[in-house]
């Protein structure tokens, strides 16, 4: 009956079987087994040699991201309403010591080449202003649309040629990759994405997610500011661990599906009241106050997501028994 946040959704049984299996003495920091099979697992993932690191939040692996991508007087362009902007209380400026902000507006909290270049094309090459020097987009958005791997080769080209870096939030990747039906490596790499945190914790995992480097250089500085950040955990093994077992046979990819499943059929009940289209696990609604507090009278638990909306988000864990009553109710309404 909750479809407040998939962060509060339980942890995947496989993820804590591999807490469990790595509960035995283990060299410390990230130089343990599991850690060491990070790289590899990635590489092989993605078609492409990464080095990856474990962090313990999403906020931790965006900032560390644009950290390695812009220095301190450097500008980060963003969507307006993109994590980074919006939730995550100033972390990225903190972390890459000062760097701004450079928020752009478009549909859908999607960003296009066109709204990029006007935000950045005045900036004069002039100590006077903040100077651009990457791109951050989100997949999925946070309107629940996916970037496909042609809208995020068109940014990609556009970086390229302005010398700036590419990096991709993936809180929900696996939702926006579920949903493409594309390989992980067409929506980043190949149309590229520098850098791509990948999500973990809203889709069954536990405590970690990964960072991914597909310029593994850059993982070089990352290594000592995850440590000055306090983030590098002396007991990575269970970070690692968790990682892995989502990896293994495609749970990341399977439990992405579930909830994009269940997202459907609350859309395929809102028919004329979605916001946006749905394509990944969050359905946003046009509801009255009222209408809004008669599925609360019935037990359903939501955010208001500015007047006369509604936000759900729907969990990997959620099976369409639990779901197919808020089905109903905004179908009723």
């Amino acid at each position: 009956m909750r479809f407040f946040s998939d962060n509060a959704a339980a942890v995947c049984p496989q993820v804590l079987a591999a807490l469990s299996e790595v509960n035995v003495l283990d060299t410390a920091y990230d130089g343990d087994r599991w850690s060491q099979q990070l790289d590899g697992r990635f590489s092989d993932l993605f078609g492409t040699r990464v080095k990856a690191l474990w962090v313990a939040t999403g906020t931790a692996a965006n900032s560390l991201a644009l950290a390695a991508l812009c220095p301190p007087h450097g500008g980060v362009v963003c969507h307006k309403e993109a994590h980074i902007n919006v939730d995550e209380c100033g972390a990225p400026e903190f972390y890459t010591h000062g760097a701004k902000l450079l928020a752009v507006d478009g549909p859908g909290a999607k960003l296009t080449p066109e709204a990029i270049l006007r935000a950045v094309g005045g900036i004069r090459d002039d100590v006077h202003q903040v100077q651009p020097h990457c791109i951050s987009i989100t997949n999925a958005t946070e309107y629940g649309l996916a970037y496909s791997p042609r809208e995020v080769a068109a940014i990609g080209a556009l970086a390229r040629e302005r010398g700036l870096g590419l990096h991709m939030d993936g809180a929900r990747f696996a939702n926006a990759v579920a949903h493409l039906g594309c390989a992980p490596a067409d929506v980043t790499w190949k149309a590229g994405v520098d850098v791509l945190s990948f999500g973990f914790v809203k889709n069954g995992g536990m405590s970690a997610e990964a960072l991914i480097f597909f310029k593994p250089e850059l993982a070089d500085a990352t290594l000592y500011r995850r440590k000055r950040a306090g983030l590098l955990s002396s007991k990575g093994r269970y970070s690692a661990a968790q990682i892995l077992a989502m990896l293994d046979n495609d749970l990341w990819l399977a439990n992405a599906r579930a909830a994009n499943a269940g997202a459907r059929m609350l859309a395929e009940a809102a028919g004329h009241r979605l916001v946006h289209p749905v394509e990944a696990n969050e359905v946003f609604l046009r509801v009255s106050a009222e209408e809004a507090a008669r599925l609360r009278a019935l037990g359903f638990d939501f955010y208001d997501w500015g007047v006369g909306e509604a936000r759900l988000v729907v969990s990997w864990d959620q099976a369409e028994d639990a779901i197919r009553p808020l089905a109903d109710a905004i179908a009723a309404l």
